[in-house]
């Protein structure tokens, strides 16, 4: 067939109160028309129903068609419209190259969406489809946008999310979109609410120092490896007991537990690596089935801990080429890992990975990553990868954990 022919096209959009029996009535009334359909959507919100059918057919028989339609629409109470055209059969035909653009937010606005599409036509893009993925406790909209490269969206929508006081994330369709990921996580205000390190000092009565010097890191006056090692030096002589004390004080972050093992279900692999310690955390992620991950390990004497560390230091570097070495264990290109992260530790593996996720993170790093999360539920994330709520509940994850 000439892919310049032209087609005779109908375009009908019904409307109405949704009930069981509506598509069926439809339907049965084109079937004995000789046409075929091209393309469906339907959705409904609030129980309104909303569906579009695109037909081509013989135009000898559109007016037939209409009458008929809109017969059965006015017997079942439904709102149509039909229009008919020529319509050449290129611009029909099935398109490639999409780009998915999520927004996440917890109180989603016009102005958002607006600002938003603006970008994206500004880009030379067109949204082609907007569907809701999760409504609560977070909304999620994903746009399907076509006509422009999805490097060429990133970084102006990156860059909008905050201005417009949402989350974005760009990603590219296709089927790699589905192939199996590698997610990697920090764990300190992460994967958990706590930060270990303080936990530990509290019991040492050294709270406050080790806080001081961690803002002395963040500031930039101290590198992460110096700063480690100084506040476990407060620490020495402690009771080994603390770490078990420690660790029944230590909650998951809301949503962990959902996120993990949705992915797990999904076939996706899930890594840790912290700059927190091992001899905390390490049942905490044999619980969770994580069986991959990083961190450092407290050095103890005769019960008690001496104030040193053993073996390498998790920094970000470390942290960075944990992420290449589980992707080729699992034998996943670098481009299918998600790194998520909140601190200045977090950004080489933010920077390497696939999709980059600064959850709950500070300016720099929600700055250097792809996409962000504001939201405290971490199991957010499943909605940048394209998993919606209703996958979530189907796999029997309805409560968060």
């Amino acid at each position: 067939m000439d892919m310049q022919s032209a087609q005779y096209t109908g375009l009908v959009l019904v409307s109405g109160e949704d009930r069981p029996g509506i598509t069926e009535a439809l339907f049965t009334t084109l079937a004995p028309f000789s046409l075929s359909i091209v393309d469906i959507e339907q959705v409904v919100i609030r129980s309104r129903l909303i569906l579009t059918i695109l037909i081509t057919l013989n135009k000898a028989h559109a007016q037939a068609v209409e009458d008929d339609l809109n017969a059965q629409a006015e017997s079942l109470d439904l709102d149509i419209a039909i229009a008919f055209s020529e319509q050449k059969s290129e611009s029909i035909a099935a398109k490639s190259g999409f780009t998915h653009v999520v927004v996440l937010s917890q109180d989603l606005k016009p102005s958002a969406i607006a600002g938003l599409a603006s970008a994206i036509a500004d880009a030379g893009g067109n949204i082609e489809r907007i569907h809701r993925t999760a409504s609560y406790p977070v909304t999620a909209i994903e746009f399907l946008v076509s006509g422009v490269a999805t490097a060429s969206l990133k970084g102006p929508l990156t860059a909008l999310s905050g201005e417009l006081d949402v989350d974005i994330a760009v990603s590219p369709g296709g089927l790699m979109r589905w192939a199996k990921k590698l997610i990697i996580m920090d764990v300190d205000s992460t994967l958990i609410s706590q930060e270990v390190i303080e936990l530990l000092g509290a019991k040492a009565g050294v709270e406050e120092q080790i806080r001081g010097i961690t803002e002395r890191a963040m500031a930039g006056e101290i590198d992460f490896e110096a700063s480690l090692r100084e506040r476990v030096a407060l620490l020495k002589g402690l009771p080994l007991s603390v770490i078990d004390e420690v660790r029944s004080e230590i909650t998951l972050t809301p949503g962990a537990k959902t996120l993990v093992s949705t992915l797990q279900k999904l076939g996706h692999t899930v890594a840790a690596v912290s700059g927190g310690f091992i001899n905390v955390i390490e049942p905490i992620l044999a619980t969770l089935k994580i069986e991959h991950y990083r961190g450092n390990t407290l050095e103890s004497k005769d019960g008690l801990l001496t104030g040193g560390l053993v073996g390498p230091i998790i920094d970000r570097a470390a942290k960075a080429k944990a992420l290449r070495d589980f992707a080729g264990i699992e034998k996943v290109d670098i481009e299918q890992t998600v790194a998520i992260g909140d601190g200045a530790n977090d950004l080489d593996m933010i920077a390497l990975a696939g999709l980059g996720i600064a959850f709950n993170a500070k300016p720099a790093v929600k700055a250097a990553a792809d996409s962000a999360v504001s939201a405290p539920y971490l199991d957010s994330v499943l909605y940048l990868l394209g998993i919606t709520r209703e996958d979530v509940e189907d796999s029997g994850e309805s409560v968060r954990k």
